[in-house]
C-alpha cells in the first residue's frame, strides 16, 4: 500500500480521501473483488484509481460518461503519470467507429462515384469542407474528429464516415489496411490502459466481447451514467431517418429500372412518421405488441403479411404495425436488388494498389451491412420477451414540435445481463461524486462479490457552502406557485450580485424564469437557447454579474471555479416524469418499492449533481438554493439532504443574505494581483 500512496503525485500534499480511495482500488485488484466507491469533487478520484491500477500490471480500460473526462484523462492525467511513475506506461483511446474518418468513403465521394451527395454543396459550404476534410486526412496519424481544427456540420462528417453497422469490416474493404478506426484498435490492443467512453464497452459486451482488447481491470468513471447508458446500448431504435438514410446510399447502386425501390423504402420512412406523431411519449402496452407481432410473421409467399390487413388473431392491423410491415417488405425488396449488382461494375476504391485482390464495390457491402441490421431491428420487434419495454420516442429542438421520432426497445432490468456478461468475466472498480441509491442491485453486481466506500471530499463545504430550502414558498400546485418562485429568486439573484447558475428541471419552466426575473434584476440573464454549451458558459464565466438559467443538460459537466458562481438555484426536486416509458415499466415491476427504488434514488442522485456545480475549489463559497418546499417537508426529505454535500442549512432568506454578502466582500479568488 506504501508503494500505491506514495506514487501519487503531489508529494506530500495530505489528501487523505485520496489515499483511502487507492488504498481500496489497489485492494479490490489484488482480491478480485468489485468495488463502489463515492468521490467527492475534488478528491483526485482518477488518479487514485490509475496509480494502483497500473502498478498492479494488469491491462486496464477506463470508460467515462463524458468526452470531457476522457479528453482529461488522456491530455493530462496519463501523460502526468508517464512522467512520475518509475514504470514504462502505455496508452490509447479507443472511440466508436462512427469518430474516424473513413478513407474509403472518403475517396468514393470525392471520386465522384457520389456527387450526388454533394449536390448544393457550394450555396451551403459543403464543398469547402470536404476540401479542408480532404487536406487534414493527407497528414492525420489518427483520423480523430476531435482532432479537427474546426467543427465539420453532421452533413459534412456524415459523408467521410461510416457507423458500427455499415462497416464490412478491416478484410472485405479496399482502404481496410490503412483504416483509422482499424489502427486505432491496433494501437489499444498493445497499451497498458484503454480510455474509452461507456457506450462503446456496452457495444463491447453486446458484441460478446469483441470490440476492445481482452482486460483484467475496468474502471467506470462517472458511474451514476452505467445504468442509463447500458440500457440504451443494450435496446435498439427504428426510425424513418435510418430508412431514408438507407435508401440514399442504396440509390446509386441500383440499376435505372430498380431505382425506384429506393423512393418506396422513403415513402415507407413518411408512413412510419405519420404513424409515430401520435404515439409521441407513450409506451406500447403488451397488448399492442401480439397483435404487431402477428402482422410482422411472413405471409404464404414468404414476405410479411400485407399491409392492413387483419391479423391471424382476427384484429385489424395498428397503423403503426401497417408501417413497420411496409417498411419490413420494401427493405426486402431492396435488399434483395442490392444483392444482384448492376451489369457494369465501377471501381469505388482510392487506388488501383489497394484495390487490388480486395472486393469490387464496398459501397454496396457497407449499403447491405446496414441494411442487415435495420432488418434484424424490425425482426425483433415481433419477439420481444418478458424483459423489455417498446415505446415511442419523439426529440424537440427547444420547446417545439417533435423533429425525430423513433421506436426505441431497451431492457427493463439491465444487471441480469450484466451479471452474465461482465462481473464474472473481470474486477470492476465503480466510481463517481454521486452514487445512486441501490446502484449496484441494479446493475446486478453480486452482493458477496463488492465492496462499498465513501470517501468523501477535501473541500470544506460545512463552512464554504449553504443549503437554502425556500420552505415557505407554496405547494407547486397552488395557482399562484410560479410567481411565488420568480420573486425569490428574484430576491435571490439580488443578494449574490447575479453570479447565479439556475437550473431548472423543464424548458417551460426556464423560459418562464428567465422572462419574468430578466425584466426585474440589473444583471444580463442567458438562457440554454442562446448559445452553444461551451460558448454559454464561456459568457458566463467572463463576466461576473451575469446569470445563467438552464435545464438538465447543464446539470452535470459544469465546471465553473471562483466567485463568477456564487449562487445555485434549483427550481425543484428533480424526480423523473411519471409517464416515462421506460421508469413506468420499472415501477410496475418494483411494486409497492417503485418511489423508494426507482424515483428516490435518481431524484437524489440529480439533486446531488445540481448542487455540486457550486463548489468546484477549495476556495470556493455560496449557496444552493432549492425552491421546493418538500426538501423540507417530505417525508423522504432526508434520503435527498443525505446525498447532498454536508453543508449548512437553513430555510430563512434573511441567513443568505447574511451569508451571500460575506462572499461578495471576499477578495476575488482569481484576481491575478491578490496576494491572499
Amino acid at each position: 500500500m506504501d508503494r500505491v500512496t506514495a506514487a501519487l503525485p503531489g508529494g506530500g500534499e495530505e489528501r487523505p480521501g485520496q489515499r483511502q480511495m487507492a488504498h481500496a482500488v489497489a485492494d479490490s485488484i489484488d482480491s478480485g473483488r468489485h468495488l463502489v466507491v463515492q468521490a467527492g469533487t475534488g478528491t483526485g478520484k482518477s488518479l487514485a484509481y490509475l496509480v494502483p491500477a497500473i502498478l498492479s500490471g494488469r491491462r486496464v480500460v477506463v470508460a467515462t460518461a463524458t468526452k470531457a473526462l476522457q479528453d482529461q484523462l488522456a491530455t493530462r492525467d496519463l501523460p502526468l503519470l508517464q512522467r512520475s511513475l518509475k514504470k514504462d506506461l502505455s496508452f490509447a483511446v479507443l472511440k466508436g467507429r462512427s469518430n474516424y474518418l473513413c478513407r474509403q468513403r472518403l475517396g468514393e465521394v470525392m471520386s465522384g462515384r457520389e456527387q450526388g451527395e454533394l449536390s448544393g454543396a457550394r450555396t451551403t459550404g459543403l464543398e469547402d469542407q470536404m476540401r479542408r476534410l480532404v487536406a487534414w486526412a493527407e497528414h492525420s496519424t489518427t483520423g480523430d474528429r476531435a482532432e479537427l481544427s474546426f467543427e465539420p456540420s453532421p452533413q459534412a462528417w456524415g459523408l467521410v464516415s461510416v457507423g458500427a453497422h455499415e462497416c464490412p469490416g478491416r478484410s472485405r474493404c479496399p482502404a481496410g489496411h490503412d483504416c483509422f478506426a482499424e489502427l486505432a484498435r491496433d494501437r489499444a490492443a498493445d497499451v497498458d490502459v484503454v480510455v474509452t467512453n461507456m457506450h462503446l464497452y456496452a457495444a463491447h459486451l453486446a458484441s460478446d466481447a469483441t470490440v476492445l482488447p481482452l482486460h483484467e481491470v475496468v474502471v467506470f468513471d462517472e458511474a451514476h451514467e452505467l445504468e442509463d447508458i447500458a440500457t440504451a446500448s443494450l435496446g435498439l431504435e427504428i426510425s424513418s431517418v435510418q430508412l431514408r438514410s438507407l435508401a440514399r446510399a442504396a440509390r446509386h447502386l441500383l440499376d435505372k429500372e430498380r431505382s425506384g425501390l429506393a423512393s418506396d423504402l422513403e415513402a415507407a420512412g413518411d408512413r412510419l412518421d405519420e404513424a409515430l406523431s401520435p404515439l409521441v411519449g407513450h409506451r406500447l402496452s403488451p397488448s399492442q405488441l401480439p397483435s404487431l407481432a402477428e402482422s410482422l410473421k411472413p405471409g404464404p409467399t414468404g414476405q410479411p403479411s400485407s399491409t392492413g390487413q387483419p391479423s391471424s388473431t382476427g384484429q385489424p392491423s395498428s397503423a403503426l404495425a401497417q408501417a413497420i410491415d411496409l417498411s419490413t417488405e420494401r427493405l426486402s425488396r431492396l435488399t434483395s436488388a442490392l444483392r444482384q449488382p448492376r451489369g457494369t461494375q465501377v471501381s469505388l476504391t482510392i487506388d488501383m494498389e489497394t484495390a487490388a485482390g480486395a472486393m469490387a464495390d464496398p459501397s454496396r457491402a457497407r449499403t447491405l451491412q446496414a441494411a442487415g441490421k435495420l432488418a434484424e431491428d424490425l425482426a425483433k420487434l415481433a419477439h420481444l420477451g418478458a424483459n423489455d419495454v417498446a415505446w415511442v420516442e419523439g426529440r424537440r429542438a427547444g420547446a417545439g414540435p417533435a423533429i425525430y421520432q423513433a421506436i426505441r426497445v431497451a431492457p427493463i432490468e439491465v444487471g441480469a445481463t450484466l451479471a452474465e456478461r461482465l462481473w464474472g468475466e473481470v474486477t470492476a472498480i465503480l466510481t463517481s461524486a454521486t452514487i445512486p441509491l441501490g446502484i449496484a442491485n441494479r446493475l446486478g453486481i453480486p452482493e458477496g462479490d463488492l465492496d462499498t466506500t465513501d470517501v468523501g471530499s477535501p473541500f470544506p463545504y460545512p463552512t464554504h457552502a449553504l443549503l437554502y430550502c425556500a420552505a415557505d414558498l407554496p405547494d407547486r400546485r397552488h395557482p399562484h406557485a410560479d410567481r411565488a418562485l420568480h420573486q425569490e429568486l428574484i430576491r435571490l439573484i439580488n443578494a449574490a450580485g447575479g453570479r447565479t447558475l439556475g437550473l431548472f428541471t423543464s424548458w417551460r419552466g426556464m423560459i418562464e424564469a428567465a422572462r419574468a426575473v430578466g425584466e426585474k434584476v440589473p444583471f444580463r440573464v442567458l438562457t440554454q437557447d442562446e448559445l452553444p454549451k461551451p460558448a454559454l458558459l464561456a459568457a458566463f464565466a467572463k463576466d461576473e454579474s451575469v446569470c445563467l438559467f438552464a435545464t438538465m443538460g447543464f446539470w452535470q459537466g459544469v465546471d465553473v471555479p471562483g466567485p463568477t458562481l456564487s449562487l445555485v438555484v434549483i427550481d425543484r426536486i428533480p424526480f423523473p416524469r411519471p409517464d416515462d416509458p421506460l421508469l413506468s415499466a420499472r415501477r410496475e415491476r418494483a411494486g409497492v418499492a417503485a418511489f423508494r427504488t426507482i424515483d428516490l434514488p435518481r431524484a437524489s442522485m440529480l439533486l446531488a449533481q445540481g448542487a455540486g456545480r457550486l463548489i468546484r475549489s477549495s476556495s470556493d463559497r455560496g449557496v444552493v438554493a432549492v425552491l421546493d418546499r418538500r426538501l423540507a417537508y417530505a417525508n423522504y426529505r432526508w434520503d435527498l439532504v443525505r446525498a447532498l454535500p454536508p453543508m449548512a442549512r437553513t430555510r430563512h432568506r434573511s441567513e443568505v443574505n447574511r451569508f451571500l454578502a460575506e462572499v461578495l466582500e471576499q477578495p476575488r479568488y482569481r484576481d491575478p494581483n491578490f496576494e491572499g
